[in-house]
């Protein structure tokens, strides 16, 4: 499978992935910073949380690695947690906006 099918894949499957906080997806809510994916297929993500003291920041960022890994192609997943830069709602995309009501 080529990158760009399974990095549209991989968006899909983090599409599916909410933060418990917030009715919105870490996609579109732009917790992910960055998708890499290397030659074999393994994936690394950087994301951040809505707030460094996230209380749920365990089960986010496993409920991402999973979602990763069941993606058909995948061979593993490392996930980074960041918080440079901090996150803030510019990062999200017009439908978070728009679902959450701020647009």
């Amino acid at each position: 499978m080529d990158k760009k099918t399974l990095n549209r894949n991989i968006v899909r499957a983090l599409r599916q992935v909410y933060d418990p906080e917030i009715p919105v997806n870490v996609y579109d809510l732009g917790l992910i910073y960055e998708i890499r994916i290397d030659e074999d297929q393994k994936v690394f993500i950087k994301m951040t949380l809505t707030a460094p003291n996230c209380p749920m920041a365990d089960n986010l960022v496993e409920e991402v690695h999973h979602a990763v890994c069941d993606v058909p192609g995948v061979t593993g997943a490392a996930i980074e947690l960041t918080f440079e830069p901090e996150w803030d709602k510019s990062r999200m995309s017009d439908a978070a906006l728009l679902e959450l009501g701020l647009l």
